[in-house]
């Protein structure tokens, strides 16, 4: 059973970027289709981005598209977040999640089946 260990959150100010890392133990993370989302106080988890086994394939969602990036360190095991241009509203809690399903219905949370324990991101204005 693949354990997922988000780092890389804190404060930044707005306008500013961070780079947050899922690492994996127990498992080859280039087996699992792995996604990011995040999710503020008194609001639902909401997918920020995916990618495929293979990084052949990535999809992000709508507020983050074109400042976000996601990657793959299969050397180091880790799926990584490149967060640029970043606003007060990314303020949330990041999990990084995992899944054995292929690239599909990646953008719902209900298809993975690993969670990490997620990696505090505050954007001050």
């Amino acid at each position: 059973q693949v354990q997922l260990v988000e780092s890389g959150g804190g404060l930044v100010q707005a306008g500013g970027s961070l780079r947050l890392s899922c690492a994996a133990s127990g498992g080859t993370s280039s087996s699992y289709t792995t996604g990011w989302f995040r999710q503020a106080p008194g609001k639902e988890r909401d997918f920020v981005a995916a990618i495929s086994r293979t990084s052949g394939s990535t999809d992000y969602g709508d507020s983050v598209k074109g400042r976000f990036t996601i990657s793959r360190d299969n050397a180091k095991n880790t799926v990584n977040l490149q967060m640029n241009s970043l606003k007060p509203e990314d303020t949330a809690v990041y999990y990084c999640a995992a899944s054995r399903r292929g690239f599909y219905n990646y953008y719902a949370a209900q298809t993975y089946d690993y969670w990490g324990q997620g990696t505090q991101v505050t954007v001050s204005s």
